[in-house]
């Protein structure tokens, strides 16, 4: 079992409300990010050598957010290697194996500060806004959706609602690359209400952190980290040229 790993790179404010695709030859970082480029939700990203799905955009703080196991050095560009944020906080203590037991709390979560050139949008590849909502959490049974760069979107039911995180079956799959995409519950008024991020598949069961332990640990964690004071997250840097 990896140790739990847990950094604060970069400051970040305290409401910021396994499965990385290894790639050989990435795209060197460019120096800058480019005027207009459009980050969202679904969007596939890249950290050092791992490929991942952006799991959600805060539009607020100008946060996104992704698993914690698809870190890398602190850059993270888009598919074609243009900077788009910096990474900010991480916790990540998802465990190696296959398999792991249902009363294990994991954690796999990854804040980014994202560029103040790009423009960003809570819009979903399918086209439905990606929303938080408090009040709706996960449950056995529930009809969700997930949406991975790799597999695109895929629909089924929860399986089971453990400690922190939740299991997925009746039609959710996922492959390398989908890590970090956002699980959610489609509505009647065609939003989606993000309920966790991917993070591996345990036996045969796509599972997902949910929304609300991740945001748990990220208010543990600001608190921890500035003793009760609070500031807002400095703009993203990007790489040198």
């Amino acid at each position: 079992m990896r140790q739990q790993c847990l950094r604060a790179i970069v400051f970040a404010s305290a409401v910021l409300t396994a499965a990385a695709t290894a790639v050989v030859g990435a795209p060197v970082p460019s120096a800058a990010a480019e005027p207009g480029l459009v980050v969202s939700p679904g969007m596939e990203i890249r950290q050092d050598l791992n490929v991942c799905t952006l799991g959600f955009v805060d539009l607020q703080t100008r946060t996104g957010y992704t698993a914690g196991h698809c870190r890398g050095g602190g850059v993270v560009n888009d598919r074609n290697g243009v900077f788009v944020g910096s990474q900010t906080m991480f916790r990540d203590n998802t465990p190696d194996g296959a398999t792991v037991a249902t009363d294990y709390q994991i954690s796999d979560w990854q804040t980014i500060a994202l560029a103040p050139e790009v423009v960003i949008n809570d819009v979903l590849p399918g086209g439905r806004p990606l929303v938080a909502d408090p009040s709706v959490v996960p449950t056995q049974g529930q009809r969700v959706c997930h949406f991975g760069i790799v597999t695109g979107e895929s629909c089924g039911t929860i399986e089971s609602v453990n400690n922190g995180w939740f299991t997925m079956t009746n039609g959710v799959v996922s492959k390398k690359g989908d890590s970090g995409g956002p699980v959610y519950v489609p509505t009647d008024d065609g939003r989606a209400v993000i309920i966790g991020m991917f993070n591996s598949t345990w036996g045969s069961l796509p599972a997902a952190v949910s929304w609300q332990s991740i945001n748990q640990e990220i208010r543990e964690e600001v608190v921890t980290s500035s003793a009760g004071t609070v500031a807002p997250p400095g703009p993203a840097v990007p790489p040198a040229a």
